[in-house]
Order: structure tokens, then C-alpha cells, then sequence
């Protein structure tokens, strides 16, 4: 069944609706026919949904209201609290918005129609059996604790879910602009200098469009409940050889400054098994990292 037909006429719920991610998954799913909800904490009224709720998804109360009242055919959770900073401060933002918001939607998810729940994984999240495994961050605890709760609902309640763990990702329209590719990118766009770590860190890099072609993949494979899939294209390219890529695409006057902010303890090097997502779902990576970065200059020059 191809994408279309697949998707036409489906009632999906999109959490993270307004993020990087969210909205291009958002501007795919509609335009193949699907009934798209967006939730978010604040009011909105974007033209790439069919409806937005409002709604905090760490109320276990607000949260099945709100999966009562869509009743969708797919949830794909993206709302996250996103940063790798290690400071105890971090704990319980990253406790709440990304386990706290996982465990009440799957337990909202157990008692609707639905047919699937894609969560949203992390590269930083601990590998493996976890026990062992230490975490990188708060961010990476509460990743690692979604995907177990996630196993245990498929096991235990038998609802149908999966999780992308993604990688790096990249591309057009990302909300943080504070992060590596917009910052270097408009940065050297206004000739300024970027400030950046040694640069050594290697680092899978996914195209933002390979990773939505991931996530319909991900809601239309058979035989996948429970599981946590890779997202990334399958190589590491280190932080300096891309930002020496962005510096040959943009062929700014000024040089990025590296060094100048000391680099963050235990980051966490990984490829993606892109032969594992292959094998279960069909998906593959196709957009190269040059062509990846041409397009994300492109955007950002359109869009200052």
C-alpha cells in the first residue's frame, strides 16, 4: 500500500505539533489526506493542521481528554523537552515532558481506537540491554525510560507501538536556531563568527525530510510492535567537517572559531543501523549531507 492510500482519510494526533520535526511531519501528513490534529501547551492556529488542541500532555487527566475527543487512528509523539545539558536543574523538566507526557499518552492510547503510537527516541539514549547503561544527560534518562515503558505496554497491554530513534537531524525551518547547522549557518550568512566546541565530536547526521519519510514508514510496517528503530543515515562525520562544508556552501568572509566553548563531557558516539530499519520497514536515507546542508543554506538565506 502506497503512502496515499495509506494515510487518506486517517484521524492522526501530532504531539510536538509546532517543533522542527513536528511541523514537517505535520505538512506531510495532510497533504497525503490525513485528518491531522496538533496539540500543543499554548493556543495555536497553523494552516498546516486540521485542528489544534490545547493541552499539557504531563496532565494525566487533560491528556486522555484530549485522546477521547480525537479519537485517532496513529499518534506520533514529538513533543519533547530537547537539551543535553547536564545541570540538576535539568532533571525535572526532562522527567515531565518527556516520561511523564510518554507514560500518560500510552495509557490514553490503551483505551481509544488507536492502531498506533510512534514515539520519539534519542541517539543519546543508553544502548542495549540498559543494565549496564548510564546516562548521558536528564534528557537521555528520560529517553531511555520511554522506550522501556514503551516495550512494556506493547508486552503487558498489547497496544501497538514503536519508537524512531533518531539521530542528528537537521534541515530547513528548525525552531532552535541556537543549534549547530542554523547557528553556523546564519552566523556566517551575516559574517559573523561562530563560537563552537573542538569540533571533534563524530556525529550521524539525518536530513529532516529522510526523517519523516521514517516516521510514515514507521506507522505502516507490519511486525514492528514494541520495537525501537534507528533513524540516521548510517555515518559519522565529525562537527568540523561540517561546518567546513557549510563554509564552502556559503563562502562567508568569516571563520568559524573553534575551541572557543569547552567541549561537553561524555557525548556519546553512534551510527545508526540503517540495515535494521531497512530490513523491518523499507526505509532508507537518500538525501547525501551536501545535498542535505545545500537545501538548509538555501532555506535560511530565503529566510534570515
Amino acid at each position: 500500500m502506497n503512502q496515499t492510500a495509506f494515510f487518506n482519510g486517517r484521524t492522526v494526533l501530532v504531539t510536538g505539533a509546532s517543533g522542527f520535526i513536528g511541523e514537517h511531519l505535520c505538512v506531510r501528513l495532510k497533504s497525503l489526506g490525513a485528518l491531522v490534529h496538533g496539540v500543543s501547551r499554548h493556543a495555536r492556529d497553523e494552516e498546516y493542521v486540521s485542528r489544534w488542541w490545547q493541552a499539557d500532555l504531563d496532565d494525566e487527566a487533560a491528556t486522555r481528554k484530549l485522546v477521547r475527543a480525537v479519537k485517532p487512528d496513529l499518534v506520533f509523539h514529538l513533543a519533547s523537552f530537547v537539551s543535553g545539558k547536564r545541570e540538576r536543574e535539568y532533571v525535572l523538566p526532562a522527567l515531565r515532558s518527556n516520561l511523564l507526557t510518554t507514560v500518560n499518552l500510552l495509557l490514553a492510547a490503551t483505551e481509544s481506537r488507536c492502531k498506533r503510537v510512534v514515539l520519539t527516541g534519542s541517539l543519546e539514549e543508553p544502548e542495549g540491554d540498559f543494565a549496564d547503561a548510564v546516562p548521558t544527560s536528564p534528557y537521555a534518562a528520560a529517553k531511555g525510560a520511554s522506550s522501556l515503558y514503551a516495550r512494556m505496554f506493547n508486552a503487558l497491554y498489547g497496544l501497538s507501538v514503536v519508537t524512531a530513534r533518531l539521530f542528528m537531524v537537521y534541515g530547513p525551518n528548525q525552531k532552535d536556531r541556537s543549534k549547530l547547522i542554523p547557528y553556523v549557518t546564519l552566523s556566517l550568512l551575516a559574517e559573523e563568527v561562530p563560537r563552537l566546541m573542538s569540533g571533534t565530536r563524530e556525529v550521524d547526521w539525518i536530513y529532516v525530510g529522510d526523517v519523516i519519510d521514517a516516521y510514515l514508514a514507521l506507522a505502516m510496517a507490519q511486525g514492528i510492535d514494541g520495537q525501537t528503530i534507528d533513524v540516521g543515515s548510517g555515518q559519522r562525520v565529525s562537527v568540523r567537517d561540517v561546518v567546513e562544508q557549510l563554509c564552502g556552501i556559503i563562502q562567508s568572509g568569516s571563520a568559524p572559531e573553534f575551541g572557543g566553548m569547552q567541549d561537553r563531557p561524555m557525548e556519546r558516539v553512534r551510527t545508526a543501523d540503517t540495515a535494521q530499519a531497512a530490513s523491518l520497514t523499507g526505509w532508507e536515507p537518500r538525501t547525501s549531507l551536501l545535498e542535505g546542508l545545500r537545501r538548509t543554506v538555501a532555506w535560511y538565506r530565503d529566510n534570515p
